[in-house]
């Protein structure tokens, strides 16, 4: 048994190409011997293509906002207004990298608005975001459940860059059966000081912890994480949606 404190990270093998309608809980299930409290980190990718998310980019007609900005940006046009009609607004264009920069339909502020071509088995397509990434962990957990009568959490992970660092790290976009977020404020240090802004991103850490079991060219899209069970919660959640920061208190817009 895993003590409190310490934590151990499993890829989960031997997952097909997935396709839309597949079950992905019960595959997970199928393929590694989960147990009660487990914490299961799933690719928002994988999730995506269960869920029919995969657009063939020759179904979609650009219109004129679409067509002045790929212009700009030097993308394909048809790309960009699957980005803008999976946006709520356009933060900044970069045209030196291509990049626009979003709020999405999900209140995620991220690059394309999460609409990604790479790692797919077709050509000329492009995947977008889970509709709901808060249901769709919901709806893995349920799986996992119904597959294997274990109460699990459930994870979906996607990468994002930073404002104010280099690089892109694996982040929580949806999650179920555990707290996004543990809020330290009123504790005290270990000198006694009470904390006042101190908010932890639990999920995001966890999706960060799991992503170290595996790359971006494995094909191991789901990990387990063992030693959080006294994390995993009877119910769902409030999902990552209860930490997506006001854009009042977003220093960058």
């Amino acid at each position: 048994m895993t003590g409190r404190g310490e934590i151990h990270v499993f890829p989960v093998p031997g997952l097909p190409e997935v396709t839309e309608g597949f079950d992905l809980g019960g595959a997970v299930a199928a393929n590694v011997d989960l147990q009660a409290g487990d914490v299961v980190a799933i690719s928002q990718k994988v999730v995506s293509k269960s869920e029919g998310r995969l657009v063939r980019l020759a179904t979609v007609e650009p219109g004129a906002r679409a067509s002045g900005l790929a212009e700009r940006l030097g993308k394909d046009p048809r790309l960009v207004e699957l980005i803008l009609g999976e946006s709520r607004s356009v933060i900044r264009e970069d045209s030196d990298r291509g990049i626009l920069i979003t709020e999405t339909v999900h209140g995620l502020v991220c690059a394309n608005s999460g609409v990604d071509s790479s790692n797919l088995p077709e050509t000329d397509a492009a995947l977008l975001l889970p509709e709901d990434p808060d249901e769709s962990a919901r709806r893995i957990r349920r799986q996992i459940a119904s597959s294997c009568g274990v109460r699990t959490a459930v994870i979906v992970s996607d990468s994002l860059g930073r404002a104010w660092r280099l690089g892109q790290a694996e982040v929580a976009i949806g999650c179920a059966g555990i707290a996004p977020l543990e809020d330290w404020r009123g504790r005290t240090d270990s000198s006694g000081r009470e904390l006042s802004a101190t908010v932890i991103a639990t999920a995001d850490q966890v999706a960060a912890a799991a992503d170290l079991a595996r790359n971006k060219t494995s094909r191991t899209p789901a990990v387990l994480i063992r030693g959080l069970a006294h994390r995993v919660t009877e119910g769902h959640g409030p999902g990552c949606a209860s930490q997506l920061r006001p854009a009042a208190e977003d220093l960058f817009r």
